[in-house]
């Protein structure tokens, strides 16, 4: 299965439901592919030791990677950490997910500003382009597990809108927009 995406209502109701448009409007992977976002599909029951993901961190250059557990009692600070994975940001660098475990949400504008839901489960890899306004969130059941990667050493540092004077986010506003490499991204 492969992953799903839709357009987003307006309602200010938990950020942990799924806000879906009546009726519902789905984002292609076409789309999100035109976006820069690119996605796979992996086994995460084997990731320790999976040929697939280290060939994709080889050919990616993602060097750097930890794991981190978002769950009411294993994350120092849970309701605030949440708050601030929800407000809308940007990275200078790519901001790369791999869901071990559990679901989550990651929430993308589009080139007219509406937001993307990106539904994230088990097994799926996700790499939101540089000078992406974004967003994450879990879903209702409260739990996932993820991998972050990086190329090279770790940058956390987020960017809150508006952000528009970095020149990357002239890559994913502008004509400039890098999309993946054929190859690159694996579709449902």
């Amino acid at each position: 299965m492969g992953i799903e995406a839709w357009y987003m209502d307006s309602s200010e109701e938990d950020q942990r439901k799924p806000h879906r448009l009546e009726p519902n409007q789905a984002a292609s992977l076409e789309e999100l592919k035109q976006l820069g976002v690119c996605y796979w599909k992996l086994n995460a029951d084997v990731y320790e030791n999976d040929p697939e993901l280290e060939k994709i961190r080889k050919d990616q250059g993602y060097s750097y990677m930890d794991i981190i557990t978002i769950r009411e009692d294993t994350l120092p600070n849970y309701e605030d950490k949440l708050k601030m994975f929800f407000q809308e940001h940007l990275h200078l660098d790519d901001e790369i997910r791999y869901i071990l475990d559990g679901q989550a949400y990651f929430d993308v504008r589009d080139k007219k500003d509406r937001w993307i839901r990106i539904a994230m489960s088990k097994g799926d890899l996700i790499t939101l382009p540089a000078g992406i306004y974004h967003r994450f969130t879990l879903d209702e059941t409260n739990y996932t597990k993820a991998m972050r990667l990086f190329v090279g050493e770790p940058v956390w540092k987020a960017h809150n809108r508006p952000a528009d004077e970095y020149d990357i986010r002239q890559n994913v506003c502008g004509t400039d927009l890098q999309q993946c490499p054929e190859g690159r991204c694996v579709g449902s």
